[in-house]
């Protein structure tokens, strides 16, 4: 159960990816995490404000630590870019593997579902005969009663 703010909030997940994840190592799990939050609105905005005020910081010499052209600024997206790329490739490999974990998962019950539809099939092919057999019986007294009123001879 995740928490929302003062009410708790159920999040319903699919057996395989509750077993993935719980069994995930602590590495895969910081990698789902890192890269989660690199891929989201937050990130892209908090790092455009620490580049603005990093460049305009030094242009303007409010602080002088790296002045035009900027090298420490490019050292450190250099530093997270080698960082970030094996952590998208980590998460990326946790990804493909939960997706073939779930369509593995998605094919065993349509093989149960297609082995219930069969049964069901069957089942109704069978009603179906039968439901023939009654209704020539009935058809065949039918007939027998309507043979039997047309040889009584009108009084």
């Amino acid at each position: 159960m995740r928490r929302s703010g003062r009410l708790a909030r159920v999040v319903y997940r699919h057996p395989v990816n509750k077993e993935f994840e719980d069994e995930a190592p602590l590495g895969a799990r910081i990698a789902d995490r890192v890269t989660g939050f690199m891929g989201s609105w937050t990130f892209i905005i908090i790092q455009t404000v620490i580049v603005a005020a990093w460049v305009l910081g030094n242009i303007y010499l409010l602080f002088h630590f790296d002045p035009y052209p900027f090298i420490f600024l490019n050292l450190a997206f250099s530093t997270q870019a080698a960082y970030a790329a094996p952590l998208i490739l980590l998460a990326s490999n946790r990804s493909s593997a939960r997706d073939r974990l779930t369509l593995e998962h998605a094919a065993a019950e349509a093989d149960i579902e297609d082995a219930q539809n069969e049964r069901l099939l069957s089942g109704n092919t069978e009603i179906l005969t039968r439901v023939e057999g009654l209704e020539k019986k009935i058809l065949d007294l039918e007939q027998r009663i309507m043979e039997r009123l047309d040889s009584v001879p009108p009084a």
